[in-house]
């Protein structure tokens, strides 16, 4: 079995998909240009509510590289830490401490020193909310009254206008929600939130120009040829994504006439990844079984007519929540979940894994077929 999870990003990487968040590009589009699963990023916005983390910066009065530098050179001249300061211009307690934090005077260095200190200005510090008890209880009980945090914050300056303890900006608010690492607000606040988003998105972020909610130039499965509907030829399919947890998908197909299954290995739930994952298992078929897929209305079809175009095979999908219009497929699905329970992360499965599996359904005799196994009746339609 492949190995579980995927690999982290790289602090540039994430600088880059920081960026293109803030810019309105979707997941799938940053995943895309990252080459990494849609899964990998949605993982690092979801841990920060979608909220970029802000550039970290080294205050104005803070000792610099090259003043470390030269409290390195005083320290190795055997210079005492009051003429380092002189020298320097600095409180000699600045030199003071900075020495001590760092080593003492036999052992301090510049770059060590320097790096410590950035790493040491990590340490995660206390929201505004998360220190005022007061100030969170009422903003907490505005939440649950279905408040927005705009108002909470307008009604704060107005009911204390003389107690700035008790003030606090809307955008405060928003980020203590979003960013549970917080710890100040509940989760289940968010459910009064009128978007009940679980991520912000930025301010140029924009459904514009986007065919999202709807797939273009879909044929629906009224406009299915008749002879697909008695199971008489082969090669005419189902298709569906099974999930798993941690965002994690794999594809399934049926063939109509035989109920013979195919999985299919995918990187993500975008489009690219789903059409790219079909594409190369269905143009393995021999050309007799390569005629149809009916699908549900997921927008991870939305590149269909790619798909059709590397395979030859024609798309069709179902009404909005119509699964029976798939049946063969969603009863399938149900029995790959004696496989799959809910729950389990399908990203660690090879496609060889996923094989064996389908072989294994395959060859289970189904009442459906007066007790043949699919494999027998794909091989007597064949033939």
């Amino acid at each position: 079995m492949a190995q579980l999870g995927r690999p982290g990003l790289s602090f540039t990487e994430k600088a880059e998909l920081w960026n293109r968040w803030r810019r309105g590009e979707s997941i799938s589009d940053i995943a895309r240009a990252l080459e990494k699963a849609p899964g990998s990023i949605h993982g690092v916005l979801s841990g920060r509510g979608g909220i970029a983390p802000a550039e970290r910066k080294r205050a104005g009065v803070a000792l610099t590289s090259n003043e470390r530098e030269e409290i390195s050179r005083g320290l190795v001249a055997q210079l005492s830490l009051r003429a380092i300061a002189t020298k320097l211009g600095r409180a000699p307690s600045t030199i003071s401490r900075e020495v001590s934090r760092n080593g003492d005077a036999t052992r301090y260095r510049a770059t060590l020193a320097d790096d410590a200190t950035w790493d040491r200005g990590r340490r995660p510090k206390k929201c505004r909310l998360a220190q005022k008890p007061k100030l969170r209880a009422l903003v907490s009980s505005k939440l649950q009254t279905d408040w927005s945090p705009q108002q909470i914050a307008g009604w704060l300056k107005t009911k204390f206008p003389d107690d700035a303890e008790l003030h606090i900006s809307h955008e405060t608010i928003y980020r203590t929600l979003f960013i549970q690492a917080r710890g100040a607000l509940k989760r289940e606040l968010m459910a009064h939130l009128r978007s009940r988003r679980l991520m912000r998105r930025g301010k140029n972020a924009t459904t514009k120009g986007q065919p999202r909610g709807r797939i273009i130039d879909a044929v629906s499965i009224h406009d299915r040829p008749a002879d697909i509907e008695d199971r008489a030829i082969p090669g005419h399919w189902e298709g569906d994504l099974l999930s798993g947890s941690r965002n994690s998908h794999i594809a399934t197909l049926v063939e109509r006439s035989s109920r013979y299954t195919i999985l299919v290995k995918i990187a993500g739930k975008d489009t690219q990844s789903v059409v790219s994952g079909l594409t190369r298992q269905v143009r393995k078929l021999p050309k007799e079984l390569r005629k149809s897929l009916t699908w549900d209305r997921g927008l991870e079809l939305a590149s269909h007519a790619n798909f059709s175009i590397a395979t030859d095979v024609a798309v069709y999908f179902c009404d909005p929540r119509s699964p029976w219009q798939r049946g063969s497929n969603e009863n399938t699905n149900g029995l790959l979940r004696q496989y799959f329970p809910d729950g389990t992360n399908l990203s660690g499965f090879s496609q060889r894994d996923l094989n064996r599996i389908a072989q294994r359904l395959n060859e289970r005799p189904r009442k459906t077929l007066s007790y043949r196994t699919p494999t027998a009746k794909l091989e007597q339609l064949l033939h």
